[in-house]
């Protein structure tokens, strides 16, 4: 036996696979937002200490060509990030179809997260808009990862259209509930041929935890990280709530059991 056997264990132990989406590689499995921070250094702070390697900037609000000082854009660090522009605000295919454009002709962006809201209160999605949608921006070149209710048949329709990933929600946005149906999202990952990524109401990291756990591929979250006391703090939860979900989905848990399991071996006890 080699002498650095332990070492290589412990890093095959640690090591949490990258997320592929269209052909991209990403080595944290944490997706963040950039709404919401008291200010933009606590927005940057925060995005650093969760390690991760794409934020979603709303089109419709923030200015993408305004990299002037105190801008939004000054803040992001480009070279290491991927900025995934959103269609928030769009309640209508053809007004997300025209943002994504807008993106586009404003910084090349082809990486779109595909909002069409339904309803102004719950801000649950209008499916049949976010189809229609899907399926133009694919057409036209898009990498679209759309935002759905937890409903394993649209998620397939929007895979079958060719998404690059489906991203359902855990709970209403900003909701904080965490994961309100296990067992959509476990038949949703079940039948999924591209990432499932968990987006929207996460409260803490036991909830990031779990999406991973439930075999989701990466969570996608804002409020949580944004609107907590110490969004920093917060945010080094998160990224180790998301490796430590992983991780414990692909060490392979033991099984439920209704009656204890000793855990020491009764036979052979000294009398």
């Amino acid at each position: 036996m080699s002498d650095h056997r332990p070492t290589d264990l412990n890093a095959h132990a640690a090591a949490v696979e990258p997320l592929a989406i269209a052909g991209k590689s990403f080595a944290s499995r944490l997706i963040l937002g950039t709404g919401k921070y008291p200010d933009y250094p606590t927005m940057q702070a925060a995005h650093r200490a969760s390690g991760t390697e794409m934020v979603t900037v709303a089109v419709r609000r923030v200015d993408l060509s305004d990299r002037g000082q105190g801008s939004m854009m000054e803040y992001l660090d480009t070279d290491r990030l991927l900025l995934l522009p959103n269609t928030a605000g769009c309640y209508t295919a053809d007004d997300a179809i025209r943002t994504a454009r807008l993106a586009r002709e404003l910084g090349g962006w082809e990486w779109i997260k595909l909002e069409v809201i339904g309803d102004e209160k719950t801000l649950f999605p209008d499916t049949a808009e976010l189809l229609k949608a899907t399926e133009v921006l694919v057409k036209e070149g898009f990498i679209v990862l759309p935002y759905t209710n937890d409903d394993p048949v649209v998620c397939r329709r929007l895979e079958e259209a060719g998404a690059a990933a489906v991203m359902p929600l855990g709970a209403p946005i900003g909701s904080g509930m965490g994961i309100r149906n296990r067992a959509n999202l476990r038949i949703i990952v079940e039948q999924a041929k591209v990432p499932v990524i968990v987006d929207a109401g996460v409260g803490t990291a036991s909830d990031a935890a779990l999406a991973l756990e439930l075999g989701a591929d990466g969570v996608l979250m804002n409020t949580a990280i944004a609107g907590a006391q110490d969004p920093v703090r917060m945010a080094h939860a998160m990224r180790l709530a998301v490796q430590a979900g992983w991780l414990a989905a692909h060490a392979g848990r033991i099984p439920r059991k209704l009656y204890a399991t000793a855990s020491s071996p009764v036979e052979g006890l000294i009398e």
